[in-house]
């Protein structure tokens, strides 16, 4: 598994319009995506800088979003950026997300099993229809 990590400033007063962006029209495109797994959006207490961390499958998969989605996703919230992203990519090493897989494989004789429960109160991919109407 791969996370890729976007932090960008904000233009001041801009962070509900970027968090109704995220949530109605980047989050329900990106579950489109080949090997799109999750999304984790952070904002600073005062609302100026923010951060993403997308969780992809495989490198192949965040590659070809990063040449071909990202460019689209950039535009769509250019206007309320205040610079230039700065973005990096990571292996997914360790997680308490029981349904991940990792991207280092454990060693042949430290097996990790395969629980097959989703964690308690995760809530990925649950949408808030109403901050999208």
């Amino acid at each position: 598994m791969f996370a890729r990590k976007v932090a960008a400033r904000l233009k001041p007063n801009s962070l509900r319009e970027f968090t109704n962006l995220i949530e109605c029209e980047i989050l329900p495109w990106l579950r489109k995506q080949k090997g799109f797994l999750d999304l984790i959006t952070l904002a600073a207490p005062d609302g100026t800088e923010i951060a993403t961390v997308s969780f992809w499958d495989h490198k192949e998969n965040e590659e070809a979003y990063n040449s071909s989605g990202y460019p689209q996703v950039l535009t769509a919230l250019g206007a309320l950026m205040d610079g230039t992203p700065y973005v990096k990519t990571f292996y997914v090493v360790s997680s308490t997300f029981q349904r991940v897989t990792l991207s280092w494989p454990p060693k042949a004789d430290d097996p990790v099993p395969e629980t097959g429960a989703a964690q308690p109160g995760y809530l990925s991919y649950e949408i808030r229809p109403e901050i999208c109407d």
